[in-house]
């Protein structure tokens, strides 16, 4: 199958190996990518989870229905052959990283700030020899060579399926700490999204959410879980770390 199609056409998806890894048969026919090629990722457990999702479908195929596999179209048909091009763009986070960005008051936020934030920069100064440098607003702060080239060595050590789920998770987070750690073991997914939603959760506590912006918060929360969960199936691993909540 190529593109999307309208409407349900198959009685059964299921996962195969295919070569060095493995594919998606609905009934006799491989799934394909927009591209028209062979999906094929380097996991069976993603494998399954993606059949699952073409399994639950039922009537007019939605993609909202199938990140799994629009994950999988990603990594496939944009980042494997723009390796380069977007190790470069999520790297480039690193120099203007949320957690290095810190409130000059109330001294309660400023607190709140340290108490979550300085040990994922310990963490990252620690595992991945990238100590940064913070600041009081957002104009940004030239960090150390050093810590930018430990930063971009550690992003493009990842493969296209990892690397596809870092761009999500710092996208959303903007930080590239957090979205280091987050594919990291030992991860709590949970805290690493409260982490990222510090100022907009302080916001919401003195001021009220609205109905829009806690929507907004839940689908970006929705969309950080699924990156992960795409991680940790292509490396065959559980697929959660932990729930991961709007606020």
């Amino acid at each position: 199958m190529s593109g999307w199609a309208q409407r349900r056409f198959w009685r059964a998806a299921r996962a195969v190996e295919e070569g060095a890894g493995f594919g998606v048969l609905l009934d006799a026919r491989p799934l394909r990518t927009p591209a028209k090629t062979p999906l094929v990722v380097p996991a069976r457990a993603l494998a399954e989870a993606i059949a699952a999702e073409w399994e639950a479908l039922d009537g007019a195929i939605r993609p909202e229905a199938l990140p799994l596999t629009r994950a999988a179209n990603t990594a496939l048909v944009r980042v494997a052959p723009r390796h380069a091009a977007v190790v470069g763009e999520v790297a480039g986070y690193g120099a203007t990283d949320l957690l290095c960005h810190r409130a000059e008051g109330p001294a309660e936020l400023a607190a709140r700030q340290a108490r979550m934030w300085d040990p994922l920069l310990d963490w990252a100064a620690a595992a991945l020899g990238a100590r940064l440098v913070v600041t009081q607003g957002v104009v940004p702060v030239a960090q150390p060579a050093p810590a930018l080239a430990a930063l971009r060595a550690r992003v493009a050590g990842h493969d296209a399926f990892a690397l596809t789920a870092l761009h999500e998770a710092v996208a959303l987070t903007g930080s590239l700490v957090i979205g280091l750690r987050a594919l990291a073991p030992g991860a709590d997914d949970a805290a690493l999204w409260a982490a990222s939603r510090l100022d907009e959760d302080w916001q919401a506590e003195q001021w009220g959410a609205d109905d829009e912006a806690e929507a907004a918060a839940a689908a970006r929360a929705a969309a950080f879980a699924t990156a992960l969960r795409f991680h940790r199936l292509a490396r065959g691993e559980a697929a959660s770390g932990g729930r991961v909540d709007a606020t």
